[in-house]
């Protein structure tokens, strides 16, 4: 059985959460933390070199309070390395800012317009870029 969903018809709007889809990079054979790991800061990863890829720790929404069992290398990304200022630097390609700003966000589902708030960019341009047939990165809307 396949993790492949079918293109869906409904249309998107500046108001269709996205979020990323994991099952993606497991159907699409990618490994989704070798480029998790280029994301990591220069001091973690010196540091993390030798991390197994499966440990996971409990992370505690700040928002909601509730909480979630998260990748430790994802936990690192979320609570240090998205913090650091050249995290979401102007030079970082649109689809890969969106990525970050997601995964930054503990993966909580977000706009076009929320993500272009964050990332000063245009929404509609955002909207177009995630609505088309290629999934890039993952990034679904969250409701298919």
């Amino acid at each position: 059985m396949s993790a492949k969903r079918p293109f869906s018809l409904v249309r998107r709007t500046l108001e269709t959460p996205f979020h990323i889809d994991f099952a993606w990079w497991q159907a699409n054979d990618r490994d989704w933390k070798v480029f998790l790991r280029r994301l990591l800061c220069p001091e973690h990863r010196a540091q993390l070199a030798e991390l197994p890829d499966d440990e996971t720790i409990d992370w505690i929404d700040p928002e909601t309070a509730e909480v979630h069992p998260v990748d430790a290398l994802q936990h690192i990304v979320m609570t240090h390395c998205a913090l650091q200022p050249d995290f979401l630097s102007t030079s970082v390609p649109l689809v890969e800012a969106i990525f970050r700003v997601l995964l930054a966000s503990g993966n909580t589902p977000m706009t076009p317009i929320e993500l272009g708030e964050r990332l000063q960019r245009p929404p509609m341009t955002i909207l177009r870029t995630l609505s088309g047939r290629r999934v890039y990165y993952g990034i679904r809307p969250a409701q298919d």
